[in-house]
């Protein structure tokens, strides 16, 4: 059993920052690239950043030079610091892993449960 428990979000007034985390835990051999979603109301899930297992990472435009992904492999861990924090980033955010759960099993993608962030004043 694998799982991914993200935490960090919240409420923030605009231009503010916000760290989000998401660890996995569970039988896991390994863990390919780590990723952040957002879904807001009434729209689809899309990708916010992403980072793969040499470090290397891309990211949508909307968030290049505010959001930075990063990973602590040894923590089966992925962050999301963001800065500059707009009304438009108000959304759920996700994390996902591609891992493999052992040598029997091929690579899937899991997903965590979501955490609110808002961007009000």
């Amino acid at each position: 059993q694998v799982q991914l428990v993200e935490s960090g979000g919240g409420l923030v007034q605009p231009g503010g920052s916000l760290r989000l985390s998401c660890a996995a835990s569970g039988s896991i051999a390994s863990i390919n690239a780590m990723a952040w979603y957002r879904q807001a109301p009434g729209k689809e899930r899309d990708l916010v950043a992403q980072v793969n297992s040499g470090g290397g990472t891309n990211y949508v435009d909307s968030v290049k030079g505010r959001f930075t992904i990063s990973r602590d492999s040894a923590k089966n861990t992925v962050y999301l610091q963001m800065d500059s924090l707009k009304p438009e980033d108000t959304a759920v955010y996700y994390c996902k892993m591609n891992l493999r759960r052992g040598s029997r099993y091929f690579p899937r993608d899991y997903w965590g449960q979501g955490t609110q962030v808002t961007v009000s004043a």
